[in-house]
Order: C-alpha cells, then sequence, then structure tokens
C-alpha cells in the first residue's frame, strides 16, 4: 500500500484539516505528522494546548493510520524516514514565506519520484469561526500571562521588538521571515516607556502617567496574541508599584522590569552625562518582595533591570546587586550598557551564569548593537529587546516624507517610497 504523508501544526482541527485526510485516504495509507512546539512558534502561532494533547488529537482523526513527530519545519527528515509516495498540503502555501517549505518538499520528492498533492484550502463558516476562536483564547489573559515562561523553555532566546500602538503591535505579531530554509518571528513584545512617551509626544521623565500607558496596553492587545513585557521605569513608590503589579497581572501582561534608580527619571543612555541616582539595594530589594507579595499567580514574572554599568558603577557592584536582587524575589536579571562595544554585557553574563545558571539574562542591544543572538545565547542570555527600532525608523521616514509635501506642493514625489495602504489595511484583521 502506497504511503501518504501530511504535516499538522495546528492545535483545533476543522473541516479543512479533516478534507486534507478524505482526499489522502484515496491515495494510501494515512501517515500524519505533528509539528513540535519550537518549530511551531517559529513560523506559526503559540500552541493553545500541550504536544501530547496535539499528538492525541491527530490520533483521534478517522483516516489517520499513524502519528509521527516532525521535529523541523522543512521536511529533510520526514521525507528521509518515511520516503512517502505522496504528500499532501493544502494550495495555500504557494505564496508568502511557507513557499520556502513546498519547494523543499518538491526538491525532495523530485530525487525518487515521489509526487505533491495540494488541495484547495478550505475557508468555510466553520474554519473561519476555529481561527477566530483560536485567536481570541490566545489573546485572553490568562492564556497570554504564562507565555513568556513557557517560551523561556522553547526558545533559544526570546526576541522581543518594542510596540506602542496596535497597529506596530500587528507589526510584532505577523512578521515572519524565510531565510536559508530557516523561519523566524517575534515571540514577545516590549511595550517600553520611551517610545509610548515619544508617540505622544511628551517626555521620557515617567509624564505619562500608567492609566495611559495601560490605555497603550488596550490598544495593543485588542489585536495581538503574543505576551507582553511592560517598561515600569523605576515603579514608582513602592506603595504605588504593588497596584502596577496587580493591574498589569490582571490585564494579562506576562513581566514588567523596573529600574534601580531613583528621582526624576531620565533615559539610561544619557548615563552620567545627567544627574541620575541609583536606588540602594536595600530599598530596590524591597520594592521587589512588595510586587512578588501581591502576585495572584505564578505566571507574572517581575524582572530587576541593573543601572550600575550605566552609571560607570563597575562590574562587582553590577553582580553584587544581581545576586540581592534575585534573593528578593526577582525572576530575571537585566543588565544594561551604553557602550557600543558588547564585552561588558558579555562579562557580566559570563560571571553571573558562573553562580546562577536558572536566572533569565534580558538584555537590550541599542548601543551595542554588532551582537548577534547567537552570540549572546553562548554567554547565557534569554530574552533581547529590540527597545525602540520601530520607533526610530518611522520618524526619520514620516519627516522626509512631510518636508517633501511641502517642497513639492504635491504628494506625487513621495508616492515610490509610500506603502499601499491596501497593504496596511490587510494587516487588520476583520471580525
Amino acid at each position: 500500500m502506497k504511503r501518504v504523508y501530511t504535516c499538522f501544526c495546528t492545535d483545533i482541527i476543522h473541516d479543512g484539516h479533516r478534507n486534507i485526510i478524505r482526499e489522502a485516504q484515496k491515495y494510501g495509507e494515512v501517515i500524519a505528522g505533528v509539528l513540535t512546539d519550537e518549530e511551531m512558534i517559529r513560523y506559526n502561532r503559540f500552541p493553545l494546548i500541550d504536544f501530547e494533547e496535539r499528538l492525541q488529537m491527530v490520533r483521534e482523526i478517522p483516516g489517520v493510520s499513524r502519528v509521527v513527530v516532525q521535529k523541523e519545519i522543512l521536511y529533510d527528515q520526514m521525507i528521509a524516514n518515511l520516503r512517502p509516495d505522496y504528500v499532501i498540503h493544502g494550495d495555500n502555501w504557494k505564496i508568502g514565506p511557507e513557499s520556502a517549505i513546498r519547494e523543499n518538499v518538491l526538491s525532495l520528492l523530485k530525487e525518487y519520484g515521489g509526487e505533491l498533492i495540494e488541495v484547495a484550502y478550505t475557508y468555510n463558516d466553520e474554519v473561519r469561526r476555529a481561527d477566530a476562536r483560536a485567536k481570541e483564547l490566545l489573546a485572553m489573559p490568562e492564556y497570554r500571562r504564562n507565555r513568556l515562561r513557557k517560551l523561556l523553555n522553547l526558545c533559544p532566546i526570546v526576541k522581543t521588538l518594542e510596540v506602542h500602538s496596535g497597529l506596530t503591535g500587528l507589526i510584532a505579531e505577523k512578521t515572519v521571515v524565510e531565510h536559508d530554509g530557516a523561519f523566524d518571528q517575534f515571540d514577545a513584545m516590549w511595550v517600553s516607556s520611551l517610545c509610548d512617551s515619544t508617540a505622544k509626544g511628551k517626555p521620557d521623565i515617567e509624564l505619562v502617567d500608567m492609566t495611559s500607558r495601560f490605555r497603550t496596553i488596550d490598544d495593543v492587545m485588542e489585536v495581538t496574541t503574543k505576551p507582553i513585557i511592560f517598561d515600569g521605569d523605576t515603579g514608582g513608590l513602592i506603595e504605588h508599584f504593588v497596584y502596577t503589579v496587580r493591574s498589569l497581572e490582571r490585564m494579562g501582561v506576562s513581566a514588567v522590569i523596573i529600574e534601580d534608580k531613583t528621582g526624576l527619571k531620565k533615559n539610561s543612555l544619557f548615563g552620567t552625562e545627567v544627574e541620575q541616582t541609583q536606588d540602594s539595594v536595600e530599598h530596590f530589594s524591597q520594592k521587589i518582595s512588595a510586587g512578588k507579595k501581591v502576585q495572584l499567580t505564578d505566571d507574572f514574572m517581575i524582572i530587576a533591570r541593573i543601572e550600575s554599568l550605566i552609571l560607570e558603577r563597575g562590574m562587582e557592584d553590577a553582580l553584587e546587586r544581581a545576586r540581592a536582587y534575585v534573593k528578593a524575589g526577582a525572576d530575571g536579571i537585566m543588565i544594561h550598557s551604553r557602550k557600543k562595544d558588547p564585552a561588558e554585557i558579555l562579562e557580566f553574563c559570563d560571571r553571573f551564569r558562573k553562580e546562577d545558571r536558572d536566572t533569565p539574562i534580558v538584555v537590550v542591544p541599542s548601543s551595542f548593537n554588532t551582537v548577534t543572538e547567537e552570540e549572546l545565547v553562548q554567554h547565557g542570555v534569554n530574552i533581547v529587546i529590540y527597545a525602540n527600532q520601530l520607533t526610530r525608523s518611522a520618524f526619520p521616514a514620516m519627516e522626509q516624507t512631510a518636508r517633501d509635501i511641502l517642497r513639492y506642493h504635491r504628494a506625487k514625489e513621495v508616492d515610490d517610497r509610500l506603502l499601499p495602504i491596501q497593504d496596511i489595511i490587510s494587516l487588520i484583521d476583520e471580525l
């Protein structure tokens, strides 16, 4: 009997999947692969149920004779092991990043005379409702909140992009790239105090109050599903910080990062050029402990940001603070630097990792931007935050467009560098 292979990267079975299996049965024995969580989150969405449940779900589909685990998004290993006579898939992978997977399958089958069968993609009311329900569940606070902790166990490094509006949230949510047969996307979103303030035309001095900043979170959460890390600046007074923790946790935010400074907030990249006061180890530890005590779940994370290198207090001070903050209950340590060379950041990571193998390390390579994610992983970094690149890329483009419209008294000269409005609208899902 001939073999037919198909791969599932879903946690909801609907009529489209059942149609694939019905068609596959016409050609022979149906073997279904289930894509691992690690690979699924690299180009698709985060699974709603755990991997074992997904395996069982596929086993229960009528017509599936055997279920196997597909560990990579490309089919090389599966086709080498199974040598199926046919691979069957919906025709929706002919365009976009997934077309690289299709080309991979075609080249592998060609080597021994296998055949690709493509079925018209099913998009009826049932499929539409299933997709909509999955997105709604992924966006719910109880599903979203614990996703960062899960990602830390699944990803070599959690790639986090700054967002400051619903539209930038959609860019972080939907951008997927294929490069040399590998797929990638952002894992989480960073709601930055700097970028949130800048988008509102306000200085980054904690002038924008929490009510307004929570409104930004709402705007992002309404249209996305990925976990959010919130820039909590200094956290404010301890008495205020505990309310911030409760509010963020209730909203479904995954983590807050607070920095160990006091007084009027000044951006860290100014370093010692402006007067900045670092909090005492004891007081900041009390703030962390107070925040942890009011949490209602184990999902939420409080991450302590250390400013010692920024303020030129030295490596030993940074490490001493890291030890104290972890002891106080911090779920992670963010170490920051404004130097263009990543050497001091990597030294901190190496030394911290020698004595603490488990506490997540967060870095923000804004100034030392030559360092790669792979290098960061080698030094024990768990989360990388691209903290302001969307804001910084948008501003010069918008300013140049405004200048050119004034210069030419019309819009024709700027049109070639503008994204068609239809492409922007296509990012926005309709209910």
